[in-house]
């Protein structure tokens, strides 16, 4: 897993049933194959509590139900389309996004565009939030990238096209993608 949190070796929760401002506190585990190694005064207990308030902080930017994400989650791209549509200049053109499952995705993808020149017409597709498997921020973040990865393929559109360019073009269109959000987010 890319983002987790390991558990907590040699900590188990105990529901504390006289105070009820404190509902669980954590005591020790009796010994075990993982617990032998660790002597009482260890720092692992500390370690675990510290990766388990950055977990929750994480948590706590998260959007409660599956419907209020996905809302928030459109909201966000149709604001970031706007700001690299002006940027690119490609205010002529209508462009939209879609969130898509992983299976209407290419293999390997995150994202994907299809535009009609003559119509100047888009829309991108962008990896559906409940396939991602990241905090929601770094999501977010990474939906991003995709909509000015997919822009800037609309922006070479104009260029010639062969499979054997296919590979150079995929490597520009990163770059160049990754240096321009660098830069933005530098900005703020």
């Amino acid at each position: 897993m890319r983002y987790g949190v390991a558990a907590l070796p040699g900590l188990r929760p105990i529901r504390n049933l006289y105070a009820p401002h404190h509902t669980f506190r954590f005591g020790p585990l009796t010994s075990g194959p993982y617990t032998q190694a660790m002597s009482p005064g260890s720092n692992v207990g500390v370690g675990c509590v510290l990766a388990l308030c950055a977990a929750m902080a994480a948590h706590a930017q998260t959007p409660a139900t599956s419907l209020e994400k996905t809302q928030q989650t459109q909201q966000f791209l149709d604001q970031r389309l706007s700001v690299w549509r002006e940027r690119l200049k490609l205010l002529d053109w209508r462009i939209s996004v879609a969130m898509t499952p992983r299976s209407d995705l290419a293999p390997k993808t995150l994202g994907g565009i299809r535009w009609d020149k003559p119509k100047k017409t888009a829309v991108i597709w962008v990896l559906d939030p409940s396939d991602y498997r990241l905090p929601f921020p770094a999501m977010l973040e990474d939906m991003e990238l995709t909509i000015v990865h997919e822009l800037l393929h609309l922006e070479l559109a104009s260029l010639p096209r062969s499979q054997a360019s296919r590979g150079s073009e995929e490597r520009a269109v990163n770059g160049i993608a990754e240096a321009l959000l660098g830069l933005d987010r530098k900005k703020q």
